[in-house]
């Protein structure tokens, strides 16, 4: 059974969530976002608090049912703080010469390559540079931000030796011994 359905989620104020049939929809200062909700989940509204259940199911399909019910919880929580709050991640550049600079929807990388990285941000991501060697990407879509700055630290990623690339602000990486005589 799933503990994370158990937990309610208390709406915060000037957040808006409505239930149409199996789609779930918040609105927030930021935005709008909807998701769709398992048939097996019921999600009841009381006094702005979500509770999550699970619809009377057989005996053999009740386990499936706490899943769903549990992630259909971490997704709703995901909405509300994206559209109340926001998300963001933060990378930064390490090595001699690498810099960004965020131009619009387009983010200017110099990673030691012959030319430079012109990274188009998709649709509802913006990305701030409050210096050279740091980059803000920021959205009301948790995946979306993510996915935005999985893409940039890949064009680069932190190798072992040195440990110069673009890394999450707050990553390890695992350095490595250079080759000994």
């Amino acid at each position: 059974m799933s503990r994370v359905a158990k937990s309610p989620i208390t709406i915060p104020s000037g957040v808006e969530v409505s239930q149409n049939a199996d789609v779930l929809t918040v609105k927030g200062k930021l935005g709008e976002m909807s998701m769709s909700v398992h048939s097996s989940v019921v999600i009841t509204n009381t006094d702005n608090v979500l509770t999550f259940a699970t619809a009377e199911v057989t005996k053999k399909e009740t386990k499936g049912a706490w899943a769903q019910a549990g992630t259909a919880r971490a997704n709703t929580a995901n909405l509300i703080q994206g559209v109340s709050e926001g998300w963001e991640k933060k990378l930064t550049l390490i090595g001699v010469g690498y810099r960004a600079k965020a131009a619009g929807k387009v983010l200017n990388l110099t990673l030691g390559f012959s030319h430079p990285v012109n990274y188009t941000l998709p649709e509802g991501i913006t990305a701030e540079t409050p210096s050279q060697t740091e980059v803000i990407v920021k959205g009301i879509d948790k995946q979306k931000v993510g996915q935005a700055a999985a893409e940039i630290r890949a064009f680069r990623p932190p190798e072992p030796y040195k440990g110069k690339g673009v890394r999450y602000t707050n990553e390890h990486v695992v350095r490595k011994d250079a080759k000994k005589k």
